[in-house]
């Protein structure tokens, strides 16, 4: 059974990040436990995590790896919450050089 994650509703003229948010539009892949990896778009970025657009519906884990495509990294992710075709991430772990051929 798939276990969904959502944040509380927060007034619209709220931010609750703890860090400043950049717009991005950078290819990245999200990578399972099993090496499955999912084309996603990394939109928006701070030092604290992330917020990824998906094709198509895409269940995720509550953990899981991001590649990000151009940076050639990696680095573990705790997914925060899931809505439609977007997912915000938690950075969990430092950066690293990915692994080829992803």
């Amino acid at each position: 059974m798939s276990k969904q994650v959502f944040a509380a509703a927060a007034p619209a003229n709220s931010d609750q990040r703890g860090a400043h948010r950049q717009r991005a539009l950078k290819a990245a892949k999200v990578v399972l436990s099993d090496w499955t990896a999912i084309d996603c778009t990394l939109r928006d970025v701070s030092d604290k995590g992330a917020r990824l657009v998906f094709a198509g519906a895409t269940s995720l884990p509550e953990e899981f790896r991001l590649i990000i495509v151009a940076a050639e990294t990696v680095r573990p992710v705790r997914l925060l919450w899931q809505r439609g075709l977007s997912a915000g991430v938690a950075f969990a772990g430092c950066e690293e050089a990915a692994p080829h051929k992803m």
